[in-house]
């Protein structure tokens, strides 16, 4: 019920309440352009404005800021007060007015001070890109760990700006114990109860993480290796999750639609288990205190055997996408080099062939064909996706070894637990009640096997019903 609110007749009673939508915030989206800066670290690429102002609009309506109007600012250089000159503010200024704007999102970094002349001007909320992408986080985090770890990010951000809060800095007050000692100032006070906030939600946060090692440990015991879905924001990530695991995970044309790690389980082609993880996805020009404040989210991609690189193939700036989640992976210690170190493989996907032309689908799954770590599909129409299962499938470790079971059928907790963790490759059931097992054991699950069935497992090897072939 976040986008409606609760009105009511008095005199009727309670009764009388009614359900009215709340309008959609009224947002000005622009984009400050300094060509000097605009060239893309490790592409040498120009970022065009248009697709700036496209990504900006796009992040506005990830949080449903009804967007009635945008503009892109050249600049020849900041302006320490206003990031604008002083004309183009006035000039703003009355756009801002004639359109009864009530919030405008600069995409851009803005100090405090800027922020707050820029509110003072056009007599409106003011929020830059940082801050914005907080928000965004704030609505999409749903974990224990990534509500925290907003909370931890917006608290960071808001320390070095409560003076904008703030229209009585002069003023003192008195000390009441936990408030501080006379003489302290409000915003000293404040700034102090946030710095206590951060400090409790980082032991929060070592206990979540704690836990995460905890689970991450028992995956790598278990006989599943992980699959980590990972791109740029809108690449099609959660789309080709729910392709491939059928999984129903919250999925729209939306900037940072998924937040928290998702993970399912997936049965590959040959019959073996993987699982699978959705994470957050990445953005140019990323505050590198947010980055920071996700690595333990992102972490899951540190423990992954492989990595998937979903790309958005019909973006005309994909090459560029594609480096700033090398460069944040970069950041997590995760390079291709590192990978190979590591035993992990990345594979590059390339998504969304449908939208592409007849010759540019072509060269993209030709490229794929070509390329031993590329998969051309399109999540959304199915297309590749059995030959990147293939492509996962062949890149997995095999450590099985094939082995032959005879149990009884009385047995059904123990054929239960193969048929779960095992790789059940035939399986006959005879008039005489036994069931015969075909199975793929890696050395992990016949140890299992051995620690949760310890008596049948001794008869198995002693009755050389279980035979190696």
């Amino acid at each position: 019920m976040d986008d409606q609110e609760y009105s009511a007749d008095e005199k009727r009673g309670p009764e009388a309440f009614q359900v009215v939508p709340r309008e959609a915030t009224r947002a000005f989206v622009l984009v400050p352009w300094l060509k000097s800066s605009a060239k893309h670290r490790g592409t040498g690429k120009l970022r065009s404005p248009e697709s700036r102002l496209e990504e900006a609009v796009g992040l506005a309506a990830a949080i449903s800021l009804n967007v009635v109007g945008t503009a892109v600012v050249p600049l020849a250089t900041q302006r320490p007060a206003t990031l604008f000159g002083e004309g183009k503010v006035e000039e703003l200024k009355a756009r801002i007015a004639e359109l009864d704007v009530e919030l405008v999102v600069v995409d851009g970094s803005l100090s405090p001070g800027q922020q707050r002349n820029l509110e003072k001007a056009w007599s409106v909320k003011v929020l830059d890109r940082t801050g914005l992408i907080l928000e965004i986080f704030g609505e999409r985090a749903h974990t224990r760990e990534g509500t925290l770890q907003v909370e931890l990010a917006h608290l960071n951000y808001q320390k070095s700006r409560l003076v904008r809060s703030w229209t009585h800095l002069e003023r003192q007050r008195g000390g009441f114990g936990f408030l501080g000692g006379p003489g302290e100032t409000q915003i000293e006070a404040d700034r102090r109860m946030i710095q206590e906030r951060i400090v409790k939600i980082e032991r929060q946060l070592e206990t979540v993480t704690r836990t995460r090692e905890l689970h991450r440990k028992k995956r790598r015991e278990a006989p599943y290796p992980v699959v980590a879905l990972v791109g740029y924001t809108n690449a099609g990530k959660s789309t080709l999750f729910n392709r491939l695991t059928e999984a129903g995970v919250f999925a729209e044309n939306l900037l940072f639609a998924t937040l928290d790690p998702t993970m399912r389980g997936l049965i590959l082609p040959s019959g073996r288990k993987v699982i699978l993880s959705d994470t957050v996805g990445f953005i140019s020009d990323l505050p590198t205190h947010l980055v920071a404040a996700f690595r333990a989210t992102l972490e899951e991609v540190l423990e992954a055997d492989i990595i998937l690189h979903v790309r958005d193939a019909a973006h005309e700036e994909t090459e560029i996408q594609k480096q700033d989640v090398q460069n944040v992976l970069a950041s997590l210690g995760v390079t291709r080099e590192s990978a190979v170190e590591n035993g992990q493989y990345i594979v590059d996907v390339l998504n969304k062939i449908d939208l592409l032309d007849d010759e540019a689908r072509e060269a993209a799954i030709n490229l794929a064909a070509r390329e031993p770590f590329t998969a051309a599909v399109s999540a959304m129409k199915g297309t590749g996706t059995n030959e990147l299962l293939a492509l996962v499938d062949s890149l997995i470790v095999d450590e099985e070894r094939p082995v032959h079971f005879d149990l009884p059928a009385n047995e059904g907790e123990a054929i239960a637990w193969l048929h779960a963790n095992a790789h059940v490759r035939t399986r006959r059931d005879d008039e005489e009640g036994m069931v015969h097992l075909d199975l793929g054991l890696t050395p992990i699950v016949a140890g299992r096997f051995e620690k949760r069935f310890p008596d049948l497992a001794r008869r198995l090897g002693a009755t050389g019903q279980a035979v190696a072939h």
